[in-house]
């Protein structure tokens, strides 16, 4: 399978603050990576120096094969990156259809394709962006990088402060666009073992740098290894 992205001994930060430090992984066509480690240790950074909102100081960044290390943003979004920061970052004084179409862009991803895959939207389709659950919200950040048309869609900690119901109805939405869709996804998540269930390979950053790789299954099923990488305990396990 061709790598699709592809981080070659990225060093970046912010001003001459290094985060990331040789940084390596790649990400091939349809597939879902997890991003997992402590707080501090360069996750989302990942994705910001991804975005092209960090300072790289060496290394390079391919994407499909091009080099994108200082392609500014907006062209990397025109180039197949989806992004949904943390903050969700939805606009308040939009109703939830004007988000969706600001952003639009030509491809299979439409407003009515949205809709039928977060009905929600539809329903709240008139209500402003500041009138929305934060579940709804979510969705909403969602569907907005979808109507960019993404080839990769990248979900920083996308279920903090959600109810666990609506956890795990979005965990399903995100499984099913790598699965159904063909969409590949990053996705940075706090809690471990939802991130694992979401996707088909891992990493785990210390200090900036990967110190584990492989199959989300395998080390979903190694409990000691979590937590001696990650620091979590069995009880998060059973929980």
């Amino acid at each position: 399978m061709p790598e699709m992205l592809d981080f070659d001994q990225v060093t970046a930060g912010y001003g001459n603050a290094v985060v990331l430090d040789r940084l390596c992984f790649s990400i091939a066509q349809g597939q879902s990576l997890a991003v997992l480690g402590r707080n501090g240790v360069g996750k989302t950074t990942l994705l910001e120096t991804l975005m092209g909102n960090t300072r790289v100081m060496s290394g390079t960044i391919r994407w499909r094969g091009d080099d994108i290390t200082r392609r500014p943003a907006h062209l990397r979004v025109r180039a197949g990156l989806g992004w949904v920061p943390q903050e969700r970052e939805v606009f308040p004084s939009l109703t939830v259809e004007e988000n969706l179409t600001v952003v639009a862009r030509p491809g299979p991803w439409n407003l009515d394709r949205v809709y039928d895959f977060f009905p929600r939207l539809r329903e709240r389709r008139a209500n402003y962006g500041n009138q929305l659950s934060g579940g709804e919200q979510q969705m909403l950040a969602i569907g907005r990088a979808l109507m960019t048309n993404p080839a990769l869609l990248l979900l920083d900690e996308p279920m903090e402060g959600l109810a666990p119901i609506i956890v795990e109805e979005l965990a399903r939405s995100i499984r099913r666009l790598c699965e159904s869709e063909g969409l590949a996804s990053i996705v940075v998540e706090q809690h471990p073992v939802l991130a694992l269930e979401m996707t088909h390979q891992a990493i785990v950053l210390e200090r900036g740098t990967v110190v584990h790789s492989g199959p989300s299954a395998d080390l979903a099923a190694d409990v000691a290894l979590l937590d001696r990488l990650l620091g979590v305990g069995i009880e998060e396990f059973a929980s």
